[in-house]
């Protein structure tokens, strides 16, 4: 069995010191505690300083907790409160259009899936949740990168691979493409990423109307384009609940949705799984 990264240990033990109890220690208390040599604890506490994790007072010496833990940490509470929001309203979702429902954020110059609801039928599906996707090529990605200032720079700095001929990787025709998402309030990826699946995406906003995240429709071209056209009622649909899970006024959610029927076009079950995602046979 591999070993654990001895350093990486002491400074999560240093971490959680710092955590209880008296919130500031000098460096004697540090060592002290954790038994280790003043030299190799000051060699720790610096290289977390250098990291934001960890701040000195100047005056006394004492060390404190940083605010990139802050950070982190509401980072973490961020993805999990739009988690908590979205879960009645991506069921509903799911339920109503009778395709499978994905929460994505933005997350290292991807799309992070952090919630998937699958299709309501006995298909065989693959769980996406701590997958990634593009921010170029999926209608997750194209949502985030024409309203987050942050992903729409990191899009332009990555590759935009050509996953399938219908990928728009040139800098001048994505431009255009994301002006069009802007315009309309949604994105589409109909076999820009995967051959044979499209997508539809709204913007998830904050109380301030800044992106957190984005919520998306995914299934098969053949039930999201029945005639050659994204059926207008799955995109007012993702559009409502991107809607519903964005904070109202006073930063709360709206009300829970009624419960929605299930969708008149139920799929037939024991599909390929392609992708992550199920398509019926050819």
């Amino acid at each position: 069995m591999a070993k654990n990264i001895q350093s990486l240990e002491r400074a999560a033990a240093m971490l959680r010191l710092l955590a209880g109890g008296e919130r500031r220690l000098g460096l004697s208390d540090i060592a002290s505690s954790l038994g280790l040599a003043k030299g190799t604890a000051h060699g720790i506490l610096r290289t977390l300083q250098a990291e934001g994790f960890v701040e000195q007072e100047a005056a006394s010496g004492r060390y404190q907790l940083g605010a990139e833990l802050l950070r982190l940490g509401n980072s973490y509470l961020d993805v999990h409160e739009l988690r908590a929001r979205a879960l009645v309203w991506t069921d509903d979702l799911a339920r109503s259009s009778g395709e499978s429902v994905h929460l994505g954020v933005l997350h290292q110059r991807g799309v992070l899936i952090v919630h998937h609801v699958f299709r309501p039928d006995d298909s065989r599906q693959v769980l996406e949740v701590g997958a990634m996707q593009p921010l170029h090529s999926t209608a997750l990605g194209k949502v985030l990168s024409a309203y987050d200032p942050v992903a729409h720079s990191e899009v332009l700095e990555v590759e935009r691979e050509a996953f399938t001929p219908r990928t728009t990787t040139a800098l001048g025709d994505f431009e255009t493409l994301l002006d069009t998402v802007r315009a309309r309030g949604w994105a589409a990826d109909v076999e820009e990423t995967w051959e044979g699946v499209a997508s539809v995406a709204a913007p998830i906003h904050d109380r301030r109307r800044m992106p957190v995240g984005a919520v998306a429709v995914t299934g098969a071209v053949e039930r999201l384009r029945p005639d050659g056209e994204l059926r207008p009622e799955l995109v007012a649909a993702v559009r409502d609940c991107a809607r519903a899970v964005s904070p109202g006024p006073g930063g709360r959610p709206l009300l829970r949705p009624p419960r929605a029927p299930p969708h008149p076009f139920r799929p037939a079950g024991n599909d390929p799984v392609i992708g992550g995602f199920s398509l019926p046979d050819p």
